[in-house]
């Protein structure tokens, strides 16, 4: 049975490690295929990022160890896919901003 494929995780971090560092570790990972890191919001001793990872039968705890052992806290988990591919998301007419 095909497992996570896509998970998107909101993060906050101190500055150190730094960010190049947290990507390299999570890649590392034999089942990660690739990690993407953006900065939201920078203050003096933290910052906001959102982690998307993507890969094989991904396994979330060992994940959550790495950010965490580099002085990470997962938020929320803010997208996950599964399956056999990945479905992005689809605009509905329930998106439209309302005025």
């Amino acid at each position: 049975m095909p497992g996570l494929r896509r998970i998107v995780l909101d993060v906050l971090k101190t500055h150190e490690p730094k960010l190049t560092d947290l990507a390299v570790k999570l890649c590392a990972l034999d089942y990660v295929d690739g990690v993407n890191i953006t900065v939201y919001e920078i203050d003096k001793s933290t910052e906001n990022i959102k982690i998307t990872i993507e890969g094989m039968d991904l396994q979330y705890e060992p994940i959550k160890d790495i950010i965490e052992s580099m002085n990470g806290v997962i938020h929320s988990i803010d997208e996950v896919a599964a399956g056999k591919r990945i479905i992005e998301e689809v605009r509905t007419p329930q998106d439209r901003v309302k005025y």
